[in-house]
């Protein structure tokens, strides 16, 4: 085989490896029994250590170096090559055995995590916290050219974007959305409808039915903190969760459609190859909110979702149920929140991380420092650590650097929708009848069929001709 070819072998079986892995994850979360957690970190870290050598071998190293002193290649294969060196050399700074201790790490701590939140006990949780904080700090020190020690973390998820960068964008969003949100906050409120469990998921298998979902290509599941996986892109998972008589598996059911949407129409010629899944979690994030907040929380599609429940024997009035979607109150918990106050829940957690990963913020102090910014962003006072510190997956995890995707794909989401609707035309008439085709083929087209190919910020400038900018968001905000 040529230098290109094996280098491409070795890159499919990668993408296997990795689908195999998440699909171990998605059991871990959906259906393993808890006792199975102990051997699943192990699977996990010995799958971990394959790849991390499988990726990180002198072989490869060989094969770029004779592919691009080559340099005739076609536009696929230059960014195939583009994006394998540079994860090469990235990988190859880091351990094996970090790569492995940081995945057996995160399983052991998403479990740890479980019991905590069950007990709401943050003491419980803090050895493992400080176990994955340890291993972060290590593994950024690997990266030493980063100019930040969060930089090399949020690297993972956002390639480009800067700790620097990240504030820049935030700054004005933190300055400018608490009084937006406070005038929609002090309109009257809208009533809660009573939506019994059953008629929750009736409507949620309905409304992805109207998105497109297929039993043939995509699985729906129950998870205590909802998330999807795409392990090819004809085999989608997603789950929500059942909390109330509440929307919010609705809303969450949607949100994860967009994420799994997004990796279902990226080119079929990039499948098993490194550029084959989306770009950034940014990214990603854009189209969970684009599908949560500009379809599921558009007055048009609120008829939509009413004759879905009403399916599921709940009659409900689609102008209060549209009242509902776009309630504005401040809240405890992120994944409940409303479209407004979203943003300002990851702007703390960026602070709070950022802080931590620099040594300014102690494991210890946490809680307070949690509790602190709940009640400066938002005017929440938390009353425990299960509703507080406790209530998100991602630092259980390892996942550092994470948290900053959600606010800037709230961003993102608002700039490309503004320039799809002024290329397609306002969706509200299509929406009313149901029909999300134009939408799904626009994402398609401008946004998912790259998969890789371009980083964050290229992607954005290409899709709506600026950088990310708070501004749509803010004008999306002022109309909600």
């Amino acid at each position: 085989m040529s230098a290109l070819e094996s280098l491409r072998e070795r890159l499919a079986e990668l993408a296997d490896l990795s689908s195999l892995g998440r699909l171990a994850a998605w059991d871990q979360r959906t259906m393993m029994p808890p006792a199975g957690a102990a051997s699943r970190a192990q699977q996990l870290g010995a799958l971990q250590r394959l790849m991390h050598q499988r990726a990180t071998g002198d072989d490869i190293g060989a094969w770029l170096e004779e592919v691009e002193a080559d340099g005739d290649l076609g536009d696929v294969d230059r960014d195939v090559v583009r994006l394998a060196r540079r994860d090469w050399d990235r990988r190859r700074r880091i351990p094996a055995d970090l790569a492995a201790a940081r995945v057996k790490a995160s399983a052991e701590g998403q479990a740890v995590w479980q019991d905590a939140r069950a007990r709401s006990d943050f003491a419980l949780f803090a050895p493992a916290l400080e176990r994955n904080l340890a291993l972060a700090r290590e593994y950024s020190a690997c990266l030493d050219d980063s100019g930040h020690p969060y930089d090399a973390l949020l690297a993972d998820y956002d390639y480009g974007l800067t700790a620097a960068r990240v504030q820049a964008i935030f700054d004005p969003l933190a300055q400018a959305l608490p009084p937006l949100v406070a005038e929609a906050a002090a309109r009257p409120e809208a009533l809660d409808v009573p939506l019994p469990v059953e008629a929750q998921q009736a409507a949620v298998l309905g409304v992805l039915r109207q998105l497109g979902v297929r039993e043939e290509r995509w699985r729906v599941d129950v998870s205590p903190h909802p998330f999807s996986l795409a392990l090819s892109t004809s085999d989608l998972r997603v789950t929500t969760r059942y909390t109330g008589a509440g929307v919010e598996s609705l809303l969450a059911a949607v949100h994860e459609y967009g994420h799994a949407l997004y990796e279902s129409q990226i080119a079929p010629e990039l499948a098993r190859t490194n550029l084959g899944h989306g770009t950034s979690m940014s990214v990603h994030e854009s189209q969970s909110k684009l599908w949560e907040n500009h379809v599921a929380r558009h007055p048009a599609f609120a008829p939509v979702m009413a004759a879905e429940l009403a399916a599921g024997g709940v009659a409900v009035d689609p102008e209060a149920l549209h009242a509902l979607f776009v309630r504005v109150r401040p809240s405890l918990i992120r994944v409940e929140a409303d479209q407004l106050t979203y943003p300002l829940h990851i702007v703390m957690r960026f602070e709070l991380e950022r802080a931590l990963v620099e040594g300014t913020l102690a494991v210890a102090d946490l809680p307070a420092a949690w509790n602190d910014g709940m009640r400066r962003l938002l005017g929440v006072e938390v009353p425990d650590d299960a509703r507080g510190v406790l209530q998100d997956i991602h630092w259980a995890a390892g996942s550092f650097g994470y948290f900053p995707s959600y606010a800037l794909g709230c961003l993102i989401a608002a700039q490309m929708w503004e320039r799809m609707e002024s290329e397609l035309g306002a969706q509200d008439e299509a929406l009313r009848r149901g029909e999300v085709e134009p939408i799904r083929a626009w994402l398609g087209e401008h946004v998912h069929r790259h998969g890789r190919r371009l980083d964050t910020e290229a992607l954005v400038e290409r899709v709506t001709g600026g950088p990310i900018d708070a501004e749509p968001f803010l004008r999306y905000a002022s109309a909600a």
